[in-house]
């Protein structure tokens, strides 16, 4: 987005990605269906940067899921508007909206250098690389920075910049997972039986030790570590920043929303016969399966014959969260650049001729096409406002 912005200012653009191809996380985004962004009202949208969003409300102004969704469609490819609110490209693919926007931009005339990893500058302010030809180094008039953060570092995002930046005297926030998996002490038996099972139509509440309190209805997945998925995802930053504060979080499963706790008690209360507990579960008030198999995890055996007992954990289970999953396997990353450190262009206020962009900035979102919107509306940011220094500043 940087460099479109910059080679439609008339500038000279060289791009530098340190992988074989461009885009490389861009792909991953779209392997289940490329979420673009939302349709949501803008205040909602808005709040989904959290205490970020004094910063980013201006960038997405100017560059919104509206505009996103324009951008995509002068590229060649329509998008709708899914049942979610959440927007997807007709086909779902991310490779046609790639390919067409390289075309558009070596049309444009950027120039592109892969297998260019950056290292770092020398006294004099160049830009050195490591190529496939030995070490490079560039002068050029303005840097943008888009890094990434430091999760699926296999597609570039290593996060091995934030050492480069650090001894420049750039702050930085240390980089933590975002929208990722949790780990669960599972036994043997409940990992070996659960391992890949959906959990769907289930409430995830969470209370903080400050008080505030977070409950969503959806689904997510029971893994071989913990759980994962888009419930999890979606309160992730609360979960992590819990667990980093006190050492746990403590999640509560509502296995049967719509039942009241009281009517699952009455048809819990009556007469099971010769059936099983496990198909007193299933036949009184259709706990089976993955459901069953938490109850049984989590609750003492000798408390399934008690109806008030089990009426209470099907509606509040709780299940004890460890640690999150390693910032590689994470969606994205929460830290980066403190926004403290730059200007209203996104230049780093020590460095002139500097700017950042992306994930490498000090933000998070949850997924739901959040994340990729602010990452362009940045990118744009960035690259007018080298644009706007440029102009001024040096020359182009």
């Amino acid at each position: 987005m940087a460099a479109e912005v910059l080679i439609q200012g008339g500038v000279r653009v060289d791009l530098y990605d340190s992988m074989p191809s461009v885009g490389r996380k861009f792909l991953v985004a779209g392997k289940g269906g490329l979420n673009l962004t939302h349709s949501e009202s803008r205040e909602q949208f808005l709040s989904r940067y959290g205490t970020r969003r004094a910063q980013l409300e201006p960038l997405l102004d100017k560059f919104g899921p509206e505009d996103l969704r324009r951008w995509v469609h002068e590229l060649g490819t329509t998008t709708f508007v899914g049942t979610s609110g959440r927007v997807f490209p007709a086909g779902m693919k991310t490779a046609p909206i790639l390919r067409a926007w390289l075309m558009r931009l070596r049309k444009a005339g950027v120039t592109f250098h892969l297998r260019h990893k950056w290292f770092g500058w020398s006294n004099n302010g160049a830009l050195h690389f490591e190529t496939p030809d030995g070490e490079a180094s560039v002068s050029p008039n303005a840097v943008v920075l888009a890094l990434g953060g430091g999760s699926w570092a296999r597609l570039g995002s290593s996060g091995a910049w934030v050492p480069l930046l650090v001894e420049r005297g750039v702050a930085v926030a240390a980089l933590k997972p975002s929208n990722c998996g949790f780990d669960v002490a599972w036994s043997e038996h409940f990992r070996t039986r659960f391992e890949g099972f959906p959990l769907k139509s289930v409430i995830v509440s969470f209370t903080d030790s400050k008080g505030n309190a977070f409950s969503k209805q959806g689904e997510f997945i029971v893994t071989a570590t913990g759980v994962e998925g888009s419930l999890i995802y979606a309160i992730s930053a609360q979960l992590r920043d819990e667990i980093e504060a006190n050492g746990s979080a403590v999640i509560k499963l509502d296995l049967a929303p719509g039942w009241s706790q009281q009517h699952l008690m009455e048809r819990l209360s009556r007469p099971r016969g010769s059936r099983t507990l496990s198909g007193h579960l299933e036949k009184a008030v259709h706990i089976k399966g993955v459901k069953a198999g938490l109850l049984r995890e989590f609750v003492p055996k000798q408390n399934f014959a008690d109806p008030e007992y089990m009426a209470s954990a099907i509606k509040e289970l709780p299940i004890p969260l460890i640690a999150p999953r390693p910032l590689d396997e994470a969606i994205s990353s929460a830290g980066g650049v403190l926004f403290a450190e730059l200007d209203e262009r996104l230049m780093i206020r020590s460095m002139p001729g500097v700017f950042c962009a992306g994930e490498m900035l000090d933000w998070e979102a949850p997924t739901g096409g959040y994340l990729l919107t602010a990452c362009f509306a940045s990118g744009r940011a960035a690259g007018l406002g080298a644009l706007a220094w440029l102009d001024i500043g040096v020359g182009t």
